[in-house]
């Protein structure tokens, strides 16, 4: 009998990719062969997005996909909770786990395909699989939220907040590094509340075991180390200083959701416009060359023209430098499905478009006034279309790239860190000579 080959498809997030690694990590070590492909598969694993319809409607259509190529198919992620939803689409599919479960998940492959008792042992490297180019890793350093948003069905799908221990994720983060890891993306559905669940418990000789304490250690592996998701509450101040400091990356993603004060008393969230600007000029005064990405969600139930007229406002006067809109998605799980005032689909997309408009001029100006400028920068890809980098303004997969033009005979390959002199811009991406040391 050979091999027993296990098909592996990852959906959704960045925290979903972390979930993906690490069931296949358990897998191989069983000694199950993993690829990301049906081909020649005797069972397929499909790691699910629920958070949105359009990401259930995905995962849906990929389950039914996996289906027509093997009839041994496992389900597990975020569509996982929705059990029933998933076996009256697809009956045939022979086990469901919810989110962040590796061990359930390697529990039903042992249970539907036992590997022969004598299957050696998989090796896998220090920290376990890695499914990102190797030169970034994302570190999560906790599962679930304990927010209240009423937009949102983390806490229903992932649980309350989980912090992991302080010591686990810092020895994982220097296993990455000593494979090659230039970059370590410090991910959670809400990173600044590391620690709280747990009472800040100390380690690594610090006291009080939160956020900073983690990143204060990590700071000293001397990679590029970003932080996303943070929750603006008022401690992130010291975050900003870390960044200040040459510690973190100066890049804030926070997302704000809204800035009128109606609609953010409707959805749970923080604040309002006056205060968002308030905190984001202190964050600019602490550490001028930070950079700060958002996401919001127009369309979101009850929100009037004047919300949203109040919306483009701020943005035209906080001028942010990353930003993703969203329009409003009615989950059944999440309280605003149901609250009154729900806005057209046609409204939505209108302003959504509104909304881009105004933001792409601002980046544009943004990355414009980067042009002769010197800026380190992370390749990550080389290949004959050229060379493709990012800088320390810019997450993979979500941000803008910078491209790169090499001099004459110089060798560049993913994973160097190098100067380059911004020659060109557009709406989102910068276009560079690299500076030859």
């Amino acid at each position: 009998m050979g091999a027993f080959r296990v098909g592996f498809i990852s959906l959704g997030c960045c925290k979903n990719l972390v979930d993906s690694q690490n069931i296949i990590t358990l897998l191989m070590k069983k000694g199950y062969q993993v690829s990301s492909t049906y081909e020649d598969a005797d069972a397929v694993i499909v790691n699910t997005c629920g958070f949105i319809e359009d990401a259930v409607k995905e995962s849906l259509d990929v389950i039914g996909e996996a289906l027509e190529h093997c009839p041994n198919v496992i389900v597990t992620g975020c569509l996982g909770p929705n059990r029933k939803l998933i076996l009256d689409t697809w009956p045939g599919v022979k086990a469901v786990t919810g989110p962040h479960s590796a061990p359930a998940v390697l529990q039903e492959m042992e249970r539907l395909f036992a590997l022969p008792a004598e299957t050696p042992a998989g090796r896998v490297p220090p920290g376990g699989i890695l499914l990102t180019p190797p030169h970034y890793a994302y570190l999560k350093i906790s599962e679930g939220c304990s927010n209240k948003c009423t937009f949102c069905i983390i806490p229903h799908l992932r649980g309350p907040l989980e912090s992991f221990p302080g010591e686990e994720l810092i020895a994982r983060a220097r296993n990455y590094v000593s494979r090659g890891v230039r970059e370590l993306l410090v991910v959670a559905q809400d990173t600044s509340a590391y620690g709280i669940d747990r009472g800040y418990p100390g380690f690594s000789g610090h006291e009080r075991g939160d956020l900073y304490a983690l990143m204060e250690e990590l700071s000293r592996l001397k990679v590029w180390l970003r932080v996303h998701y943070a929750y603006p509450y008022p401690h992130v101040t010291r975050l900003i200083e870390m960044m200040a400091e040459g510690k973190v990356l100066p890049y804030m993603d926070v997302p704000f959701q809204h800035a009128s004060r109606h609609m953010l008393q409707l959805m749970k969230r923080p604040g309002d416009a006056d205060r968002i600007l308030e905190t984001v000029s202190r964050w600019r005064n602490i550490c001028p060359d930070i950079t700060v990405r958002s996401s919001f969600i127009v369309g979101f139930p009850g929100e009037t023209e004047e919300d949203f007229a109040e919306l483009l406002d701020f943005i035209r006067e906080i001028r942010l430098d990353r930003v993703g809109c969203f329009t409003y998605s009615p989950m059944p799980e999440a309280p605003a499905s149901s609250f009154p005032g729900q806005i057209p689909e046609e409204v939505k997309q209108e302003r959504y478009e509104r909304f881009m408009e105004v933001q792409q001029k601002i980046s544009a100006a943004k990355m414009q006034a980067k042009v002769g400028s010197v800026q380190e920068v992370l390749v990550d890809i080389v290949d004959e279309k050229g060379i493709i980098s990012r800088t320390k303004a810019d997450a993979p997969d979500i941000d803008g790239v910078m491209y790169l033009h090499a001099p004459r005979g110089l060798r560049v390959r993913p994973g160097d860190l190098l100067r380059a002199r911004v020659t060109a811009s557009d709406e989102y991406d910068l276009e560079g000579d690299i500076i030859a040391d």
